[in-house]
């Protein structure tokens, strides 16, 4: 009798107990979402849709893909490139060579057959072949800017679909977003996720007047996703995607596109005059922290500081100064030096900018007239000189790449054809030549001249890339 009592006993515990962890477990599985709410008076399927629903986004993702994914194109390049040993045996024999192939993607912008992407995709290449869906055009390099990484290019075709433009002013943290475009060279890759930060400078541009002030997202974006689009549920873009941050070169996490209103106007200026109307400050701001407000006795970090006004400047002019604190620009709070970059690159020279700065605790108001690269307010467009006899084309260097670098005068290698003269001295792109045994270069005539009619020994001595001052012993 008691074994059937113990048994009994057991059972009820057991069944009493089964029932407790069911009702808890259902209980933990609902607080597990506190953002799903229950409705009263609803009908219980109704409320299931909205705790649902709170967890899955209702934007119409298709919608939103159908729209953007015909105007996002596959890019594919080609680029020539010269082995070199460095030494003496350079002299005697010819450099080897071996073609490199390159993907990415583009972003149809107009109907007339202009296509946005990343300048690192295009850079260096010889040709630019553009796939859509199952045609292949041939594509020319209508401009390009390293500064903010987007190239212009252009094929003969009015019936690819120009993407929709939406307003990166307007894109708010948290909004879902899709990026499309052709990673791992699988075409039409559609991927989602949410905007993560604004304003976004990850110190990756390798050029001599940055600007970074990137749209970040957990949208997966992978190699060859590059020039690619970032749009909202809408399916219009707000973005170029650009970059990843990763260690091991595959989404990690975090993607990173140019806001379309900087792109907007790249595209306009590449295509109008052939090159970008940056405007220029003349100053260097670095962003506020903790320590540093302190050191200078401000208590307010929002805003850049001034850390250097060059002689006759549009901020010198503006009686901008050295430690001053820019906190609002046309009346709008400038939070970081990436918020202020981005304001200034969809400026124009000539623009004025009514500025509030903070000096010694009283708050000044003060009025800048931004200039161009040369100092002026005027358009500027592009003059290459291209010497024939060297196969190669050159620039002179502008006043404010002057004033950075330190230097008087120079000229800028732009680019040459493989086994010209000029290649096989081995000088690269983007070198700034300043001297030719010890006499100054002003002008592209002027180094073309001295470099077709030199001979026996002579010395070439400029600035690389880097900064960094370099000298090429040359025998003719």
């Amino acid at each position: 009798m008691n074994t059937i009592k113990t048994v009994g006993l057991s059972l009820i515990a057991g069944i009493g107990g089964a029932l407790l962890v069911n009702y808890f477990s259902q209980t933990e599985d609902i607080d597990q979402y506190p953002q799903a709410q229950v409705i009263e008076n609803e009908p219980n399927n109704q409320v299931s849709q909205v705790a649902y629903s709170t967890i899955i986004p209702n934007e119409n993702f298709i919608e939103a893909s159908e729209k953007s994914t015909g105007s996002v194109v596959f890019i594919q390049t080609l680029s020539e490139v010269e082995y070199r040993t460095g030494g003496w045996m350079d002299w005697f024999f010819e450099p080897r060579s071996s073609q490199r192939v390159g993907s990415g993607s583009g972003v149809v912008f107009s109907k007339d057959g202009h296509i946005v992407t990343n300048n690192h995709v295009i850079m260096d290449a010889d040709e630019i072949t553009v796939i859509a869906g199952k045609r292949s055009y041939e594509a020319e390099l209508i401009g390009r800017d390293p500064s903010t990484d987007l190239a212009v290019i252009k094929i003969n075709s009015s019936d690819l679909p120009a993407i929709e433009k939406g307003d990166s002013e307007q894109v708010k943290v948290g909004e879902w977003v899709l990026a499309v475009g052709n990673p791992f060279n699988l075409t039409s890759t559609v991927t989602a996720g949410i905007v993560s930060a604004k304003g976004r400078n990850i110190n990756i541009l390798r050029d001599k007047f940055p600007i970074e002030s990137f749209i970040q997202t957990d949208a997966a974006i992978n190699p060859g996703n590059s020039g690619g689009a970032l749009v909202n549920a809408n399916g219009k873009l707000i973005g170029i995607n650009t970059a990843i941050l990763s260690r091991t070169g595959s989404y990690a996490g975090y993607g990173f596109a140019i806001p379309v209103n900087i792109v907007k106007k790249v595209f306009n200026d590449l295509v109008k005059y052939g090159e970008v109307q940056k405007a220029f400050t003349g100053a260097e701001f670095i962003d506020i922290d903790s320590e540093l407000a302190s050191r200078i006795g401000i208590q307010d970090l929002d805003g850049v500081i001034i850390t250097e006004v060059k002689d006759g400047s549009a901020a010198e002019k503006a009686g901008l100064k050295k430690r001053d604190v820019i906190r609002k620009i046309n009346g709008k709070q400038i939070n970081s030096k990436a918020n202020l970059e981005e304001l200034i690159a969809k400026s124009y020279p000539g623009d004025k900018l009514n500025i509030i700065v903070e000096r010694d605790n009283e708050m000044l108001n003060r009025e800048m007239i931004l200039t161009n690269r040369e100092g002026t307010t005027k358009i500027i467009t592009r003059d290459i000189y291209y010497a024939e006899d060297l196969d190669a084309s050159f620039e002179s260097v502008s006043k404010v790449e002057r004033d950075l670098l330190g230097i008087n005068s120079g000229v800028k290698v732009v680019d040459f054809k493989t086994n010209g003269f000029f290649s096989n001295l081995g000088i690269p792109k983007g070198f700034i030549i300043t001297q030719i045994n010890n006499r100054s270069i002003d002008k592209p005539e002027e180094l073309a001249k001295i470099l077709e009619n030199i001979r026996g020994r002579f010395d070439v001595i400029g600035i690389d890339e880097r900064g960094r001052k370099v000298y090429y012993p040359f025998r003719r």
